[in-house]
């Protein structure tokens, strides 16, 4: 099993979708950035930011719904998972997402 730990910005408010029996998924777009440096000879490195595709089942899904947000912070432990699908002009489309087993929200709540 490929086990993966990420910190990481919430790209947009989560996707959630409700299915048979109130069961719930939801997909978000987190953004994870390796910082910029600067080689012995000068040369700047700039940063480079990756988008990983989340998905988040059942009970966690309901979680994420009622509580994440675009530009939250996030710790997130999950699984990879690889598939693929063919678009109508039958293209084969590859996707690869992180089925997420735990997730802790590291954003300060606002006080009112």
């Amino acid at each position: 099993m490929n086990k993966v730990m990420l910190i990481g910005n919430v790209g947009k408010d989560p996707d959630v979708r409700y299915y048979e029996a109130d069961q719930a998924v939801a997909q978000v777009s987190l953004a994870t950035t390796e910082k910029g440096y600067t080689l012995q000879n000068g040369t700047q490195v700039p940063d480079h930011t990756d988008w990983h595709n989340l998905v988040f089942y059942h009970g966690l899904a309901k979680v994420v719904e009622k509580y994440v947000h675009k530009g939250d912070k996030l710790y997130v432990e999950g699984r990879l998972r690889y598939r693929y699908y063919d678009d109508k002009a039958g293209r084969r489309h590859f996707v690869t997402e992180i089925i997420v087993d735990n997730m802790e929200m590291l954003t300060p709540k606002n006080k009112e």
